[in-house]
């Protein structure tokens, strides 16, 4: 199983990320993928995930604002986010499988 993530970077208040998550190594469509982060000195935090079906489940500090969606021709999934504030200044990993991958930097600063 790998996983691995893009699309973190520096962004402003109120800016919009579109987080990328490359799987291989499994049968994805089969699979649930979640979004998980991780902020500075703080435990893993799940934000979202996305069925096989593809319903979809967000943890309420991002409801509204991030959109969790799949590509199973590509095996990837994605990760939207918009409005974003400096509360989100994370790692944000991509699990599944209990796996996860190396994590991508998203910094919410002006």
């Amino acid at each position: 199983v790998q996983l691995v993530e893009s699309g973190g970077g520096l962004v402003q208040p109120g800016g919009s990320l579109r987080l990328s998550c490359a799987a291989s190594g499994f049968t994805f469509s089969r699979v649930a993928m979640n979004w998980a982060r991780q902020a500075p000195g703080k435990g893993l935090e799940w934000v979202s995930g996305i069925y096989s079906d593809g319903s979809t489940a967000y943890a309420d500090p991002m409801k509204g604002r991030c959109t969790i969606s799949r590509d199973n021709a590509k095996n990837t999934v994605y990760l939207q986010m918009n409005n974003l504030k400096p509360e989100d200044t994370a790692v944000y990993f991509c699990t599944g499988l209990g796996h996860r991958g190396q994590g991508t930097q998203v910094t919410v600063s002006s």
